[in-house]
């Protein structure tokens, strides 16, 4: 008896540990990584602009090449939608482009169907660092509930990762 006691004790710690500490986690998450890629910035900005191109560097559009696409507006401008339907790894979402400051900040509305429900705002852009040096920033920020927030203290790495594979990817594309 005395050992299924604490047995008991140990697991209703590790439930609440986490519960306990995601009460003083922030609720929002802001992640952005940067690479530098050896193009002019307007050939790079050219390139980031169409959502279409993220299949050549995006990570979650290569974790299921045949998940379903459809698209509605014109690709590179604001009101340009994106709903994708994959396996587990990537989901069910759409992703809207809201602004687009050309040469310079494309803005974007992610909306998460499935896995689970949720919303972010998601923004590349584009500064010359040289003539034919062009820096690019890739960001994302969002609100987790209660207690999913507790995942906030881990997103820097995991979604962090995944943006910097992305840029990564595309600095190999562009410079090609």
């Amino acid at each position: 008896m005395k050992t299924f006691k604490k047995i008991l004790i140990v697991v209703l710690i590790i439930i609440a540990l986490p519960l306990i500490i995601a009460l003083f986690v922030p609720r929002e998450y802001n992640v952005e990584r940067d690479v530098v890629i050896n193009r002019p910035e307007a050939e790079v900005f050219d390139y980031i602009k169409y959502i279409k191109n993220q299949d050549n560097y995006s990570v979650w559009n290569q974790k299921d090449p045949a998940m379903k696409k459809d698209y509605t507006g014109t690709d590179g401008s604001a009101g340009f939608k994106y709903h994708w339907n994959g396996n587990d790894d990537v989901g069910e979402g759409i992703q809207e482009i809201t602004n687009v400051i050309e040469n310079e900040r494309i803005e974007m509305d992610l909306h998460f169907k499935r896995p689970w429900e949720g919303e972010a705002d998601t923004w590349m852009t584009t500064d010359a660092v040289q003539p034919n040096s062009t820096k690019v920033t890739w960001g994302m920020k969002g609100e987790s509930s209660y207690p999913m927030n507790f995942m906030n203290l881990f997103m820097g790495s995991m979604l962090g990762n995944d943006l910097q594979q992305g840029l990564d990817t595309l600095k190999v594309k562009l410079e090609q």
